[in-house]
């Protein structure tokens, strides 16, 4: 009827198992593949954070800022409202 023989359900289903296979292992090359490409990414992208880490400490260092726990923390606010002084205030 649809061009497959129906009288061997045997060879049927040994088709259908070696197609499935055939599938499976496609789909575990490509994940494979993409899994990859996503560590090497990572990878890139763990190199570049510590060169920009690299970069930042030594542009720190030639502003003198050293020993300042993070780029991102200042080491101190630069105006301090409770401290009373009155050179602040105008």
């Amino acid at each position: 009827m649809d061009g497959h023989d129906t009288d061997d359900p045997k060879q049927s289903t040994a088709d259908m198992t070696a197609f499935v296979q055939n599938l499976l292992q496609q789909m575990q090359v490509r994940f494979q593949t993409m899994s990859d490409s996503i560590v090497s990414k990572i990878d890139e992208m763990g190199n570049r954070i510590d060169e920009l880490e690299n970069s930042i400490n030594d542009l720190r260092a030639e502003m003198g800022v050293d020993g300042s726990p993070s780029p991102s923390a200042p080491s101190k606010p630069k105006v301090d409202t409770k401290s009373g002084d009155d050179s602040a205030k105008e």
